[in-house]
């Protein structure tokens, strides 16, 4: 997809310098993937907060179960 946006050149420049990257497009690519997988991250422990994970077995029973 083409897109036309105006960012600012020094904003461009940190993160083509901190992410290694060659050129703009790529640096945008890696930028995209780094915010969306921590709005992921952020969600999910979202969700663990409102619906807490439960243990079915304590830890010696998980021992117990893993030897047979």
């Amino acid at each position: 997809m083409k897109v036309t946006a105006i960012i600012p050149d020094e904003l461009i420049a940190e993160a083509m310098e901190l992410s290694k990257a060659d050129t703009i497009t790529e640096t945008v690519k890696i930028a995209l993937i780094a915010y969306i997988r921590t709005q992921k991250i952020k969600q999910l422990g979202a969700t663990v907060l409102n619906e807490p994970l439960a243990f079915r077995y304590a830890s010696k029973e998980l021992r117990d179960l893993n030897r047979e």
